[in-house]
């Protein structure tokens, strides 16, 4: 997400910080790798020369000259004002709170989702429900009223199904706005919270796409128009988010594929130049993949200082206390298998990919550079065929596991015996680790056993 953005700036933010005194030289030189930061990660003209401006007026007045360390004041008016770029300031100055989903209002509310074909809307739109159904335990009608590409209300049932949603049944030759208001219907009757409405999408935005827009919101009155755009088209998206809002009027844009956006131009322009707030990033395939947008934790992440809240709330989303607890037991009680080995695994597999997870913690940015591809993921899926292979005595006693053993779980996971041996190797190692972490005098154990790996 912005990776190239981040290795520049978090450089960048590793210089300032080293500055003792600040002048109008180095404000300058500084400021101008910042706007070739910006430019080459294609953020728009206007968004940064207002960026610029803002932190030039504040870096050399009084906030940073009277600081006992400039170089750390500077950074944080950088973080504050990138903070601002993509969030809402207060009467006060203070940024405010992420902008979620509006359902005040008598129910059922209705969210009418837009986009261009191929942007991720009908997916998004699922994973909305989904978190909707779970988060807010509220009741949802998904409807399709894409009646152009071929199977598109066939999608939208199949994900309702994956996500346990209702959808409203097709009834073939109907046209969107009879389809808008059927759903309009059953959602009152039979007491739905929220109708989300998945419109068609096109290739490029014409009137046709525009004009069957305008007259479904104008039939259903939604409480939300949400916009579905692809980060990876960059000034492409904010380009379309202002078209979109200009002819039918948003609440909010949803950018979809940030995990592949390499540069982050749509994330940084977007609130600028259209006003809107982005609610949500998708980031990722797994309908749970859906991030709210927090400003100020987007900002800590280009400037390479991590995003550890996040990352704790997607793990007390992910882990129960009971589970939490359960795993410290074992780790503590020295009963932990190859078993839990593979269950905790998994589990961590439901954060994210190991990318995501690095670039949540301070410095991760360093780590993630020196990672080939997706090999840990590939690395994780071995390790889980070889457990597979085993017998349930052998993942829970691994002291059993010989010569002829190792064999035979090598040949049923497709690895090699050195494989196997060096998974038994890799077990014993996060085992001591966790031991280590988890009792007494965990700290010294830990640089003890680091040292030793």
């Amino acid at each position: 997400m912005a990776s190239t953005l981040t290795d520049r700036l978090s450089r960048l933010v590793k210089t300032m910080r080293g500055q003792a005194r600040i002048t109008e030289s180095n404000v300058a030189d500084m400021l101008r790798e910042v706007r070739l930061a910006l430019l080459e990660a294609d953020v728009a003209l206007p968004v940064v020369r207002d960026f610029i401006a803002r932190v030039k007026d504040k870096a050399l007045g009084q906030e940073v000259a009277g600081s006992l360390n400039p170089g750390q004041a500077l950074v944080g008016i950088v973080h504050r004002e990138l903070a601002a770029t993509m969030g809402e300031l207060d009467a006060a100055g203070a940024l405010e709170p992420p902008a979620d989903i509006d359902l005040a209002t008598q129910p059922p509310a209705v969210i009418l989702m837009a986009g261009l074909q191929g942007s991720g809307k009908t997916t998004t739109t699922a994973k909305i429900a989904y978190r909707l159904t779970n988060r807010d335990k509220k009741k949802v009608l998904m409807a399709s009223l894409d009646t152009r590409r071929p199977a598109a209300q066939e999608q939208l049932k199949v994900l309702g199904e994956q996500v346990g949603v209702a959808t409203l049944p097709i009834v073939a030759g109907q046209t969107p706005l009879v389809i808008a208001r059927r759903a309009m219907e059953m959602g009152r009757l039979q007491g739905f919270d929220v109708v989300l409405l998945d419109t068609a999408g096109r290739l490029h935005i014409d009137d046709e796409l525009m004009g069957e827009l305008v007259a479904v919101k104008t039939a259903v009155a939604p409480q939300e128009t949400l916009l579905v755009a692809d980060a990876m088209t960059g000034q492409d998206a904010v380009t379309m988010a202002t078209q979109f809002d200009q002819k039918v009027g948003l609440t909010g844009v949803i950018l979809t594929k940030v995990e592949g956006d390499a540069r982050g131009g749509a994330v940084l322009s977007i609130r600028a130049v259209t006003g809107k707030p982005v609610k949500f990033l998708g980031v990722g395939e797994k309908l749970d993949a859906l991030e709210v947008f927090h400003p100020d934790r987007m900002a800590s992440r280009i400037l390479g200082m991590g995003d550890v809240l996040s990352l704790i709330e997607k793990a007390q989303a992910t882990f129960t206390q009971e589970q939490a607890e359960e795993a410290q037991q074992r780790l503590t009680s020295n009963s932990f298998t190859l078993e839990d080995f593979r269950k905790q695994m998994a589990q961590m597999n439901k954060l994210g990919s190991l990318e995501q997870i690095l670039g949540m913690l301070p410095g991760g940015q360093k780590l993630k550079s020196a990672i080939e591809g997706d090999k840990p993921e590939r690395e994780m899926k071995r390790v889980t065929a070889m457990i597979d292979s085993m017998t349930i005595r052998e993942r829970r006693d691994h002291t059993i596991i010989n010569g002829s053993r190792k064999k035979r779980i090598a040949r049923g996971s497709g690895a090699s015996v050195q494989e196997v041996n060096r998974l038994i190797k890799q077990f014993l190692s996060a085992k001591k680790l966790a031991k280590a972490m988890t009792g007494a005098g965990g700290r010294r154990q830990l640089a003890q056993l680091m040292r030793s790996m």
